[in-house]
């Protein structure tokens, strides 16, 4: 049997490496990474006036996206990496912004890399609770709950996700309604 070498899409890779050690995604072409800093994170920690005390251009998080098909293909799925620095903002620890998916059924998946966290979990009635997170573990993350990561350790939580590549992302329900 030959095997034939599969040519690559003209507009996404299907090939990524990842660095296992550190939990990121080496750079290409088609890794989106955005960085959130706390001057970019507004309403997300409960004392305002100590989140605005603080230098604004602290990293708080940093996300990695390897997106192999167009946003919004059914039965597709995309992977990302999560890194949480470690600090706190009075008494609450750097997390993520947080988010229910647009497509509330649609499912994901968190494993954990390194570190010490909470995944908190938000159902649509708005009870609340949470998962430790250490290195090994796996989450899974059911349709219909909001999620975030909140880094409770003193190093770098480092984190992969896996989720569809239809859900979309609602940061607007926890904009308006909190987490």
């Amino acid at each position: 049997m030959k095997i034939l070498e599969q040519p690559a899409n003209d507009e996404f890779e299907r090939i990524v490496r990842m660095d296992w050690q550190k939990g990121l995604l080496l750079p290409q072409a088609n890794v989106h990474e955005t960085v959130k800093t706390l001057g970019q994170l507004e309403k997300i920690f409960l004392n305002e006036d100590a989140r605005r005390a603080m230098e604004p251009d602290t990293v708080v998080y940093r996300v990695q996206a390897w997106c192999p098909v167009p946003d919004g293909t059914e039965g597709a799925q995309f992977w990302g990496t999560t890194v949480v620095e470690p600090g706190q903002v009075d008494s609450e620890y750097f997390m993520t912004h947080g988010h229910f998916h647009q497509k509330r059924n649609r499912t994901e998946y968190y494993g954990t890399i390194e570190g010490e966290g909470a995944l908190i979990l938000m159902d649509a009635t708005r009870s609340t609770w949470k998962e430790p997170m250490f290195p090994g573990s796996l989450h899974f993350i059911p349709p219909n709950v909001a999620h975030r990561v909140a880094n409770i350790g003193k190093v770098p939580l480092r984190l992969v996700a896996c989720w569809p590549s239809d859900a979309g992302h609602d940061y607007d329900a926890i904009r308006k309604l909190g987490f």
